[in-house]
């Protein structure tokens, strides 16, 4: 787990190569730009025909259909502001006809129980007219009472469809209820005009999927727009001087010979050196692919300063962990596997994908490994002998789980006060942080074992190293060293907080087991519903197994999910990580690449 160190590079051309030069560097994607001036852009950027807006709806509503054809990847046929204008009048043409078919299905269900039929007019009927009325069931006794002429059309368990003949509409005290609108148009040709619309939007949806082969010209159109505007606003951020233009930047120490190579192939001028001490470069973090799940979780929270370092891999397996001490059940590993393997093709079609994949696959294999071993299956108990062997803990017991917490609580924080140590060996705070380690210990010890001299001798070294240790205030005048006393006597304030910390990972004990209590309860909730209930009694019972451990596994999956990054990002940063940096962000071109259907 290595911070890349970063070499300060400045790089010198000519002012009429500029322009290529940026496009260059941009190809080449090593340097982090730090701006030498600021000023507004020379010249608008490139005018395309369409808007960045209207490339994103273009995309979105490709994108989205189900079914895509094979990509055409060379331009010879494609006209960008011809595919996007006709993209678009599709997709509004679409929205339009989607309302258009929402209407016609509610107005069809609201008017299929008063049947097929065309209004006769006033003529038809000589001078009458029909008016409509929906009348609860159990208000049709005031209706029956009216001195109107009226008829039963249908009736539902609900509602009683009248039909009523009168000259003008029954005045508001003879009906229960308002009249019904039920429209001029015939239900059959509501029905006929609902068929066309469809067709309509199956001829639609063959566009789309045709038109989904220019789908990767278009990202590659919308890539070169966003990098387009990315140089015009790196052009801004150089220093132009006498026909001469600067970029400075930051680039990681490894790529210098490509530097090299890059600045004589272009003609340009190029200075390296070291951070000062007084400068903050970005933060380039280095993890193998298979651990890289764990910068995610880094930048998620805080990422780590320049001189600081890389925690990446100790979160990624803490998580980990702590995950799996609160899922505490083999059965939910193994679905949260079904879940991952559903999803694991989709995800490695991005790089944070793939790093989110592996990450994932580990949360499953450790809850798997900690299921077994506390021998928990859908909160029921192993179901063959060889499984029941390889139970060694038991999630009921308290005691035994209580001590477990707190010992992987204790551990988690010596780790982080010992890499704390390691990072700034050589000046005093590193022995006050190994000072931290000797109280952890020793109050490991005064818990198991009792008081004894040398537990609180231990305890009171240790205390000892802190308060002497954790000031770094050169001077033995007498207000340096009451200024050491005063800084000795605030860091053994930490001694509460240390105390509340390695208790708050008794959280991973109370998940853990609410977790496999709300399982056990399902399962016996469902037994118990099963025996009352012959017969029916075995849907019930199927039915409350999967609604309820699918409710538990998405409560244990949350909880490990938040719980288990606040341990790492909280209470672990709390005593390992201090310095705040930014990410590294290399002056880059965007990557398009097309799929094979």
């Amino acid at each position: 787990m290595s911070i890349r160190p970063l070499f300060k590079v400045t790089l010198i051309g000519m002012l009429e190569e500029k322009a290529r030069a940026l496009d260059a560097l941009q190809s080449l994607g090593l340097v982090h730009i730090v701006p030498l001036a600021s000023r507004p852009p020379e010249k608008p950027p490139e005018d395309l025909g369409v808007t960045p807006e209207q490339l994103r709806l273009a995309l979105q509503y490709l994108g989205s259909c189900p079914s895509k054809r094979r990509q055409v990847v060379t331009e010879r046929h494609f006209d960008l502001v011809d595919v996007v204008h006709k993209v678009l009048q599709k997709r509004r043409r679409r929205l339009k006809l989607e309302e258009q078919r929402d209407a016609l299905v509610k107005r069809i269900r609201d008017l299929t129980p008063w049947g097929s039929f065309e209004l006769p007019g006033e003529q038809g009927l000589y001078g009458q007219r029909l008016w409509f009325y929906l009348v609860p069931n159990y208000r049709m006794k005031e209706v029956e009472k009216a001195d109107l002429v009226w008829s039963v059309v249908h009736r539902d368990n609900r509602l009683t469809y009248v039909a009523v003949i009168a000259e003008d509409e029954p005045r508001t005290n003879q009906m229960p209820v308002p009249r019904t609108h039920t429209g001029s148009i015939p239900l059959e040709q509501l029905e006929h005009q609902l068929q066309d619309i469809e067709i309509e939007l199956e001829l639609l949806d063959g566009e789309r999927e045709a038109d989904t082969r220019w789908l990767y010209l278009l990202q590659r159109s919308l890539a070169g727009n966003a990098d387009a505007a990315e140089r015009a606003e790196v052009a801004e951020q150089t220093l132009d001087r006498d026909g001469v233009f600067a970029i400075q930047g930051w680039v990681d120490t490894g790529k210098e010979s490509e530097l090299n190579a890059f600045a004589e192939r272009n003609g340009l001028a190029l200075l390296l050196h070291r951070p000062a001490d007084d400068e903050l470069p970005p933060t380039l973090l280095d993890n193998p692919q298979a651990l890289s799940g764990g910068e995610d979780v880094v930048r998620f929270y805080q990422m780590p300063g320049y001189r600081a370092w890389d925690p990446s891999r100790v979160v990624f397996f803490s998580f980990a962990t702590f995950f799996a001490l609160i899922l505490s059940d083999a059965g939910y590993a193994l679905m949260l596997a079904l879940v991952l393997g559903f999803y694991w093709k989709r995800m490695g079609a991005s790089d944070t994908g793939q790093r989110l994949r592996i990450l994932g696959a580990t949360l499953s294999v450790f809850s798997l490994v900690y299921g077994v071993l506390v021998g928990s299956y859908f909160g029921a108990g192993p179901p063959w002998g060889w499984l029941e062997s390889l139970k060694v803990l038991d999630v009921n017991d308290f005691d035994s789980m209580m001590n477990l917490s707190i010992f992987v609580g204790a551990a988690h924080l010596i780790i982080a006060n010992g890499i704390n140590a390691w990072r700034l060996r050589g000046r005093l705070p590193a022995i006050a942080s190994g000072g931290w380690i000797l109280v952890i210990i020793a109050g490991l010890l005064l818990w198991q074992l009792g008081g004894s001299a040398i537990i609180y001798a231990l305890g009171a070294l240790g205390l000892l190293l802190v308060f002497g240790c954790s000031s770094e205030r050169r001077g033995r005048d007498a207000k340096t060293l009451l200024l050491r006393v005063f800084d000795g006597l605030l860091a053994l304030t930490g001694l509460s907080s240390m105390f509340g910390d390695v208790l708050s990972y008794l959280r991973l004990f109370a998940l853990g087991l609410a977790s496999a209590s709300l399982a056990l309860t399902f399962n016996q909730l469902a037994g118990e519903v099963a025996t009352a209930l012959p017969g029916m009694g075995v849907l019930l019972e199927v039915l409350i197994l999967i609604v309820g451990h699918l409710l538990n596994f998405v409560l244990a999956v949350v909880s490990g999910v938040i719980h288990g990054l606040r341990l790492n990002l909280i209470e672990f940063y709390n005593w390992s990580l201090s310095d705040e940096g930014y990410l590294f962000q290399p002056f880059a071109k965007r990557e398009v690449n097309p799929w094979i259907t």
